[in-house]
């Protein structure tokens, strides 16, 4: 290796915002160490790409890009190949023994979400031509003491707790994030105070199941109006949430406190019992509901989202009709929709996958369907309107405007003029799609 400059590493992450906030820990890691963070995988010494591990699909896109790496280390055979996160976990030394897909031999570190602290003596150890696997799932929260490198924008994504107790029928991440921990609300708040005078402008609050943080006797509602009240300007935004733990109390600190944003993801996966119940979700339908119609009349104008599964083990037309007559009666402003994909050691795997994959897809678009008419139909009622955004930066489709969201994480788009990113700007919305609002500043 060339010793006269900075080793550079490259970071590709994939899935979900709790990877993106995992890649940023490591890239502080690396930094702390001297290495060099490059926006060029050509021109990089280390090639790292933090995995998600809750698809099938998502798994192969990781295969694809591992493929592309290889390319690379064959040019130039001293880059070291790792791979991060959910992915690693779950199939450990399967990626270096097996050789998965022709592209396990070009691997040569991996490195489960507890265990990123190894990253830099991995790859130094990988230099010297030893592979390394680091996956041991932890316990306690493994990185309260760091900060991570965020290198631009407005908006930041901060970790308050790993691992989840749920253990949902389809799901892995009790298995590659291990059980839940929480980080001390004191230092959460310290790194919220450390973004405010960073200029940042939004912090998003992540966990696998967010709203079952606990730090001794405070509880996620306590974290979020004590985040909340670090800046009055700065807009306080959580995800994800279980509707088991969809407390009064929490639903009652967002509506009283100005700064936390009022939009809410709140995963449903189902509309039908049975199959609720055999995703182990510990909720039904009638809590669900309810639970909607609290947050309505205590939160005016809130936004809602949602996830929603299709083609579970034994799904059928009926318990397909349930979750359509679910969406019709909730109306959400936006959703997420999958296809059922099975994963190993999951108790659904062993249920077997048995719908088949035309009829899931049939179905999900269905639902993708449904969901479009529904959030068309309430944007529309926007336009006309007048409402504050805060700028994230430039469209990404012109460069002659700006795109920023409103407090209900609404995307907006308006024509340019002399802001900048992370401006508050008030917006007259003149028309809208299903996933869009546009306006003019007023």
């Amino acid at each position: 290796m060339n010793s006269d400059r900075k080793k550079r590493v490259y970071v590709e992450t994939y899935g979900c915002q709790m990877n993106l906030a995992d890649s940023e820990i490591v890239q502080s890691l690396l930094d702390t160490d001297g290495f060099e963070m490059s926006p060029l995988m050509e021109e990089a010494d280390v090639l790292l790409v933090n995995t998600c591990a809750i698809r099938e699909n998502a798994e192969q896109r990781i295969y694809g890009r591992l493929g592309e790496f290889k390319r690379l280390k064959q040019l130039n055979p001293d880059i070291v190949v790792g791979v991060l996160g959910c992915m690693a976990e779950r199939l450990r030394t399967k990626l270096v023994e097996e050789h998965a897909r022709g592209v396990g031999q070009i691997v040569d570190i991996i490195v489960g979400p507890d265990e990123y602290r190894k990253v830099p003596a991995l790859i130094q150890k990988a230099w010297n031509g030893e592979k390394g696997v680091a996956v041991q799932l932890s316990r306690v929260e493994t990185y309260d003491d760091i900060m991570p490198l965020r290198t631009e924008g407005k908006s930041a994504w901060l970790s308050v707790m790993r691992g989840c107790d749920k253990f949902c029928t389809f799901c892995v991440v009790p298995f590659t994030r291990g059980r839940e921990r929480s980080r001390s609300l004191s230092t959460i708040v310290e790194e919220v105070e450390t973004l405010s005078k960073r200029g940042f402008r939004e912090v998003t609050l992540l966990g696998q199941n967010v709203n079952s943080y606990r730090d001794g006797s405070s509880d996620f509602s306590d974290l979020m109006r004590a985040v909340a009240g670090v800046d009055r300007l700065m807009r306080i935004r959580f995800t994800t949430s279980h509707p088991q733990d969809m407390s009064e109390k929490l639903i009652g600190t967002i509506a009283e406190t100005p700064n936390i944003c009022k939009y809410i993801h709140l995963p449903v996966q189902s509309g039908s019992d049975r199959i609720l119940e055999l995703m182990n979700r510990t909720y039904t339908t009638a809590h669900y509901l309810g639970l909607v119609e609290m947050i309505r009349r205590n939160i005016p104008g809130v936004t809602l989202s949602t996830d929603i599964i299709s083609g579970f083990p034994t799904e059928s037309e009926e318990d397909h009709r349930d979750t359509l007559a679910l969406i019709e009666r909730v109306k959400y402003d936006g959703m997420y929709t999958f296809k059922y994909s099975p994963r190993e050691n999951t108790p659904s795997f062993k249920m077997g996958d048995d719908v088949p994959d035309e009829v899931k897809a049939r179905r999900v678009n269905e639902v993708v369907a449904l969901a479009k008419i529904q959030a068309e139909e309430i944007n529309r009622r926007y336009v006309g309107t007048t409402g504050e955004i805060l700028l994230e930066g430039e469209s990404k489709k012109s460069p002659d405007e700006w795109q920023g969201r409103t407090d209900g994480n609404k995307m907006v788009i308006v024509p340019k003029r002399d802001f900048s990113a992370g401006a508050y700007v008030n917006v007259r919305f003149t028309r809208s799609s299903a996933a869009t609002l546009f306006g003019e500043a007023a």
